[in-house]
């Protein structure tokens, strides 16, 4: 067994262990995503796919919010226990939703072009660097053209108590990454290439001292490619 997947069975682990009191993170998490719910043009979204859903507390919240009534709802998480509180906590909207346990793998298994909305939360910040750059190679992969990369994570802190926050938050991490349930601070911007996304929007708050990055990016089109499929 390779150190990367000794990480993902440990992730797992621990995840499974924590149950619903990931929700308890909300009290930061929230902020960041409602600003993406804000922000994603949910309202015109057909096909959405999230990478690792956790809870479902996001998936709910657009179900029940701006989605239209008819669009569908594909979710992936590398938890079994996570996936079984989604799969309970969206049963209102069972016959749009579809929830899978995954491996934990970057690479998809999922055809081209088929959604027009791509959210990770708090995802990629467990992520080595090179996963990170395989999950939004792929993001590029089954976006739609036009379709919309939806992030957020937690990041370098801004203001004096918040960097002092998060430069403790990496030292933990250093130290024994499922301390910090296996985050640390990233930069989303700085995983997505220019000639691929349009940067659409981009956010940078603090909540209680945890810096959060919201980023949502519109998939450029590949002028290699004819007949991609379009959202409108």
């Amino acid at each position: 067994m390779n150190d990367r997947e000794r990480r993902r069975r440990a992730i797992r682990r621990f995840y499974d262990r924590l149950g619903k009191l990931l929700d308890t993170q909300g009290f930061y998490e929230q902020s960041g995503l409602d600003i993406l719910v804000r922000e994603g043009r949910f309202n015109q979204a057909h096909d959405v796919f999230e990478f690792g859903c956790g809870t479902g507390r996001l998936a709910e919240q657009l179900l029940a919010g701006p989605l239209p009534v008819d669009a569908t709802y594909t979710a992936v998480d590398l938890s079994p226990r996570m996936v079984e509180i989604t799969r309970e906590r969206l049963a209102p909207w069972q016959n749009r939703v579809d929830v899978r346990v995954s491996d934990g793998s970057t690479h998809l298994d999922f055809p081209d072009a088929g959604f027009d909305r791509f959210i990770s939360t708090y995802v990629i910040d467990l992520l080595d660097e090179e996963e990170a750059l395989e999950l939004i190679s792929e993001a590029h992969r089954v976006l739609c053209r036009d379709g919309l990369l939806c992030l957020v994570s937690i990041t370098n802190g801004t203001g004096l108590f918040s960097r002092l926050l998060m430069s403790s938050w990496k030292l933990l991490h250093r130290f024994s990454p499922l301390l910090t349930g296996g985050c640390r601070p990233v930069r989303l911007p700085c995983l997505l290439q220019a000639d691929e996304w349009e940067e659409e929007s981009h956010h940078v708050i603090s909540r209680f001292g945890v810096a959060m990055e919201v980023l949502v990016s519109r998939r450029r089109e590949d002028p290699r490619l004819q007949g991609e499929r379009s959202c409108a």
